[in-house]
């Protein structure tokens, strides 16, 4: 059984990486103190524990990645998450990016269409600090209409296009963050829907990500 410690040691590492992230141009003080109240050695194997706090993402299971922390503070600083919002995730992956949502005081509900990663969310580590963190086995273009509307939906993989049913889930004046192409970069897009169902749309800097989906896988 592993055993989790967060250290002095670590948590002068995500201080270092905090520094990294304002050079780079994060401004927005609540996803950095987020991101540095969150040890990411947790979301990481063993192994990775000397290197977690480098600004770049590492191999997890069934082909997928744990994001760049500069690429989860870029989206979590578009996505403007104010306490209490509800937002729906697409693609939970090695929980990360949710926990920084949670941490933030956001309702998650996220969805993993990996059924092994799926599993993996039933032992998550910090589930009793982020009891608004709830998760979802499924198709990522279905969305939750269960659930919805959202204030915000965040996308963590590369969309070929924007998947008309996560829209349709998002309240008059909801944002969305998306990483939009084919091929190896995407347009990261911040989406903001009208009252009659279209939306205005902003585009920003590119970056690479996994391919979105359909379906289920498992």
């Amino acid at each position: 059984m592993r055993k989790y410690e967060d250290t002095y040691r670590h948590k002068g590492l995500r201080k270092k990486l905090i520094d990294i992230l304002k050079e780079k141009g994060i401004t927005d003080n609540n996803v950095l103190e987020a991101i540095n109240n969150i040890p990411r050695h947790y979301f990481l194997d063993s192994a990775f524990d000397e290197i977690a706090y480098e600004d770049r993402a590492f191999p997890i299971s069934d082909g997928q990645t744990i994001s760049q922390p500069y690429t989860v503070a870029y989206q979590t600083q578009l996505l403007q998450i104010k306490p209490g919002e509800k937002v729906l995730e697409i693609g939970t992956g090695s929980i990360y990016q949710a926990s920084v949502l949670a941490e933030m005081g956001a309702k998650v509900f996220t969805i993993e269409r990996q059924k092994n990663l799926f599993e993996k969310t039933k032992s998550f580590v910090l589930k009793s600090k982020y009891p608004t963190l709830k998760f979802f086995y499924g198709d990522g273009f279905e969305g939750l209409p269960t659930y919805a509307p959202f204030d915000k939906v965040i996308i963590t993989a590369a969309a070929p296009f924007v998947p008309p049913k996560l829209i349709a889930q998002l309240k008059t004046g909801g944002k969305m963050v998306i990483p939009v192409d084919e091929g190896p970069h995407q347009r990261m897009l911040r989406l903001t829907k009208n009252a009659d169902g279209s939306y205005e749309e902003e585009a920003f800097e590119n970056f690479s990500f996994v391919p979105m989906l359909t379906g289920k896988n498992g």
